[in-house]
């Protein structure tokens, strides 16, 4: 499978509370260390042709404006978490400019709550100003296609909650994920670089540990890890990720790969 020259931003690495936590008064969301200041988890990708990101949290706003970002040709959704979705309404303004509605590609499942969430955008009475966004219902294990990129969805558990991650060639990107089946494994391995979550040290019921995280990119073989989904209980980032082995590394907000 041919890809074309693909460019990731990491426009949020933060967990559902973001970094720093609303009133919370610990060192690390009192840090100044820019790398410690985490919105909610998404990614930008790039391509010759075409524009997506991969989920629209409640800093979609800030980050779409943080990162420049002027032209968005397709969302790709997760899953339905508040953090992974309520920032959808802002694909508006990609609407006025680009004059056509946003591309939206996720399960079944998901697209029932978006259609829940933002049940103003799809009333048959249409309402001046609301988004215009077009549904796309995906296969969890079919590959499928937009603006000449193909995509592989993989499949994972959030406790019992099914999530997608995406492969976009050599690169995959899995969040809010604590369980990866046999046959979804064989789907990442071979990839050069795997974004994987990593909620914290300690243990959680629905999200991979640091250690864990390690362990499964190990068990992979993935030359080039980057952890995401970073709550403030990880630690400092320049302290933790001097802790690391190589290949291994937090992402943080701003971050770009080529590959």
């Amino acid at each position: 499978m041919s890809y074309p020259p693909i460019h990731i931003t990491f426009l949020g690495t933060g967990t559902s509370s973001g970094v720093p936590m609303v009133a919370c008064d610990c060192v690390v969301c009192r840090s100044k260390d820019p790398k410690d200041q985490r919105l909610r988890s998404s990614i930008l990708v790039a391509t010759p042709e075409t524009t997506l990101v991969v989920d629209t949290g409640p800093d979609f706003r800030t980050q779409l404006l943080r990162s420049s970002v002027k032209k968005l040709d397709a969302v790709l959704l997760t899953h339905s978490h508040k953090d992974h979705i309520a920032g959808l309404d802002e694909v508006r303004a990609f609407n006025y400019f680009q004059q056509k509605p946003m591309e939206l590609f996720a399960t079944e499942a998901t697209l029932d709550r978006v259609k829940m969430e933002f049940d103003y955008a799809f009333s048959e009475r249409r309402i001046a100003g609301v988004p215009s966004i077009q549904l796309n219902y995906i296969d969890e294990q079919t590959v499928f296609e937009t603006g000449g990129l193909k995509i592989e969805p993989i499949p994972v558990w959030h406790m019992r909650m099914p999530v997608l991650g995406f492969r976009f060639g050599s690169f995959t990107y899995i969040t809010d994920a604590n369980r990866i089946d046999e046959a979804s494994k064989e789907k990442i391995r071979g990839s050069a670089i795997l974004v994987l979550n990593a909620l914290r040290h300690e243990p959680h019921i629905s999200h991979f540990t640091l250690k864990e995280a390690i362990a499964l990119a190990d068990e992979l073989e993935i030359p080039q890890v980057y952890f995401t989904h970073i709550s403030h209980q990880m630690g400092l980032h320049q302290e933790i990720e001097a802790t690391l082995p190589p290949g291994r590394n937090l992402a943080f907000d701003g971050q770009t790969i080529t590959l």
